[in-house]
């Protein structure tokens, strides 16, 4: 048995699933506790490691104490607040006090947890705490490398899913944030989210960085803003049990710049709502964050992007998801992307298929900007890669990408900057297979790298799709009845998103209406 793979992730999961369909809790009720009791297992054990080193190297000098175990990095936990003390309780006890007592000692004893832990087991039975005490307990404890880390964003994704719409707001599937995070290669410095949510971003930066056997800890500080409270003790917790440290802050990023950003990140990366319409334009007009000017319709999606642009330094990179109708908006969105584009900071543009999200089967965009390039031989050009027809299908809903998908797409951009690839998941075969020279070329259906000239006689278009064209397909290869769902998918996909786009326009005009 692999004892830090999958398999322990997914019985654990379903154990503590299979508690909760037995229960009379909703998906949003059960989540953020059982989270809590993942943070707790981890901290018991962490605590575990130290007291025993604590023991060894102390000699009897003096009493140890908080201090002791804070300067190691480890949560301090009060006798009462110990997984071993909690499930050593008698079947009577109210395990639901004696767990929201716990959670208070400890965000007593550790300052940076404060209002962090969740304290809402009382609304849970006796017999379901005492179950997923147990199902929790057979973690072994000789558990190695970040097995908690992974068992923390294995539930969280299922919590994603199971929470539908809520989830989405939370929760980025990890095979997009892992491409992200393979295109702009947060080696070193300081990375920002300004809607951070779970904090996954950060998460699979340090993944990275470990990857490339460096210390994540030294190398990245992490910056988040975050609009949810809850979402953002979700992101607490999830760095924590990652054992990485940062400043993630609750507040409304239109309106609050809790970080200063501007000029000031060499790394952003973000998910943030598509298309959110009401934001208050008048508090923006003199905000340095948007040098482009303020988008004139209902929608904030420039407002994010120029957000991202703006936090990023020199040489800073950015990769974020977008919505595919920000490519091609027209008027003062355009206005804006024009401007962006002439900055010569749009390094990369990746299109992405349908079905890649928990909670909307709608395709999207991802960005990437660079604002180093523009002293490079890179700095009047765009490379668009179109990945819609690669991924590897879950269940008949959803899709990702495997191991060695991402890290191919990835290579794709590192041959155009003229970087070496890697093969560190065996993205070999796929790079044999379109790039045997080991150099980059543009593939048709795959990649171009297009002038500002090119994309300035596509309107300032940013859709991958109409630079990429489409691959030659030898006739046997040719499966018209797969082809033929495949574009019947795409259409149902942008039939949906007209009609969210049409219902967006109709409210727009009874409000200009209404005005009159």
């Amino acid at each position: 048995m692999n004892r830090n793979g999958n398999q322990v992730e997914a019985r654990l999961w379903a154990a503590a699933d299979e508690l909760r369909a037995n229960s009379k809790l909703k998906p949003s009720e059960y989540s953020v506790p059982v989270l809590g009791l993942v943070f707790l297992r981890y901290a018991d054990h962490k605590f575990k490691a130290a007291a025993k080193e604590l023991e060894c190297s102390g000699g009897g000098r003096r009493k140890i104490g908080p201090a002791d175990y804070h300067a190691r990095g480890v949560v301090y936990l009060p006798e009462k607040a110990r997984f071993s003390y909690l499930i050593q309780l008698p079947e009577g006890s109210n395990l639901g006090a004696a767990i929201n007592d716990a959670m208070r000692a400890i965000e007593a004893e550790n300052t940076d947890l404060r209002e962090v832990l969740p304290k809402t087991y009382n609304r849970f039975e006796n017999y379901l705490l005492k179950e997923l005490l147990k199902t929790m307990n057979s973690v072994p404890m000789d558990i190695e490398g970040d097995a908690f880390g992974k068992i923390y964003e294995y539930f969280l994704g299922n919590f994603a899913r199971a929470e539908g719409q809520k989830g989405g707001e939370f929760f980025t599937p990890t095979a997009i944030v892992k491409l992200i995070v393979g295109i702009i290669e947060p080696y070193h410095g300081r990375i920002y989210d300004p809607a951070c949510g779970s904090g996954g971003m950060f998460v699979q930066s340090a993944h990275f960085v470990e990857e490339h056997r460096k210390n994540p800890g030294s190398e990245l500080s992490i910056y988040g803003q975050e609009k949810v409270a809850e979402t953002v003790r979700l992101g607490k917790m999830n760095l924590a049990v990652h054992g990485l440290g940062g400043d993630i802050r609750q507040g409304n990023a239109y309106y609050e710049d809790l970080h200063n950003s501007k000029a000031k990140f060499e790394y952003v990366m973000a998910n943030p709502p598509f298309n959110v319409d009401r934001v208050d334009k008048d508090r923006l007009k003199d905000d340095p964050r948007f040098p482009f000017g303020l988008p004139k319709p209902d929608n904030a999606n420039f407002l994010w992007i120029q957000m991202f642009y703006s936090a990023l330094n020199d040489k800073g990179r950015a990769g974020f998801v977008m919505a595919n109708s920000a490519s091609d908006a027209r008027g003062s969105e355009l206005d804006i992307r024009k401007q962006l584009i002439e900055s010569n900071s749009v390094d990369v543009m990746v299109a992405v298929g349908s079905n890649f999200f928990y909670t909307v089967t709608l395709p999207c965009t991802l960005w990437f900007l660079d604002r180093g390039k523009k002293n490079t031989d890179r700095a009047d050009k765009v490379l668009f890669i179109d990945a819609r027809h690669i991924y590897r299908q879950i269940d008949r809903a959803h899709r990702d990408w495997t191991p060695a998908q991402i890290e191919f797409l990835a290579n794709i951009a590192r041959l155009y900057r003229n970087e070496e690839p890697e093969n560190l998941h065996d993205s070999q075969g796929l790079m044999d297979e379109n790039f045997p020279d080991g150099k980059y070329v543009d593939v048709p259906g795959l990649c171009k790298g297009a002038t500002l000239e090119d994309i300035e006689a596509q309107g300032w278009s940013l859709n991958p799709g109409r630079y990429v064209g489409v691959a030659a397909r030898e006739e046997e290869d040719f499966d018209f009845k797969e082809r033929l769902e495949e574009l019947n998918e795409e259409l149902e996909g942008l039939n949906v998103e007209a009609r969210e786009l049409e219902e967006r326009i109709a409210e727009n005009v009874v409000r200009l209406l209404e005005k009159d």
